[in-house]
């Protein structure tokens, strides 16, 4: 089995950690690089601190995943820190960055000419949004004006883009696509789901401790739900690598397992149909 490539997020917001707004980008993103085949090993949220945000950095890539998410902080006002912090952690200056500067141009031109913005053109604020880390690649922004910034450093590839739910899809699905089609290139992800007819976790676990363990290229996960809500329980099971037939044999044997587990114990069963 092929090794998935390992990622980690870092959601970068005061208004997320104050309450004011809720994180949606952080599920967003693992459902999508999980359906690629990628392995999300952790995900962080931080305050709009440059200290803060070039330390985390340094420390993630210590820990060297083959790439980094961050979201939030790539805006024109004094508080979004986001690529002056990630300059500081990995060691390069900041530079304007020319094609950065025609992207966030043409984008307040079109939004003025659509009648959504006052003026057109570039100021201080927004020629802000162009400078970006040395080596750094900017990705247009389909949706918004401020640019995605990809940054390769050593083995690691950091991808910046904006909180705004709907830019960070919009720059996922269009202009980061081709980095993502090369990275994931071999790497999958299926996944399946059986229901048990028991609410109760605790009842399972002697057939999940003897399961799981014997299946370790397979994530299983039992999946809780409110006491009373129903009698019933989902429990996923996934696998990624590059040969669907050889995932699907993995799955296979996992969920062999479970059911002849569930059956010695008297545990009602069966396959959950994907909605």
């Amino acid at each position: 089995m092929t090794k998935p490539v390992v990622l980690e997020i870092f959601i970068i917001g005061n208004e997320i950690l104050i309450g004011d707004i809720q994180d949606t980008n952080t599920g967003w993103l693992c459902r999508e690089i999980n359906s690629l085949g990628g392995y999300v090993s952790r995900a962080t949220v931080l305050r709009d601190d440059l200290e803060v945000i070039a330390v985390e950095i340094r420390s993630a890539l210590e820990r060297g995943p083959r790439v980094i998410f961050t979201s939030g902080g790539l805006g024109p006002t004094a508080d979004d820190l986001t690529l002056a912090a990630i300059a500081k952690g990995t060691g390069v200056g900041v530079r304007l960055n020319e094609n950065a500067l025609k992207m966030v141009k043409d984008s307040y031109d079109e939004f003025f000419a659509r009648g959504i913005m006052a003026q057109g053109g570039l100021n201080p604020a927004r020629e802000k949004m162009a400078w970006l880390p040395e080596g750094a690649v900017p990705l247009h922004n389909p949706v918004g004006t401020a640019p995605g910034v990809l940054l390769k450093t050593g083995q690691t590839s950091i991808i910046s883009l904006p909180g705004v739910p709907s830019e960070l899809k919009g720059i996922f699905n269009s202009s980061l696509r081709p980095f993502l089609m090369e990275t994931f290139s071999e790497g999958i992800s299926v996944m399946r789901a059986i229901t048990v007819r028991c609410n109760d976790e605790s009842i399972l676990e002697p057939v999940l401790s003897r399961v799981v363990p014997a299946h370790p290229e397979v994530y299983i996960k039992s999946l809780a739900r409110t006491l009373g809500e129903t009698p019933e329980l989902d429990i996923t099971l996934t696998a990624v690598g590059s040969d669907r037939a050889s995932i699907e044999a993995l799955l296979a044997a996992a969920l062999r397992d479970l059911r002849e587990g569930f059956v010695a114990i008297g545990i009602e069963h069966w396959d959950k149909v994907p909605k």
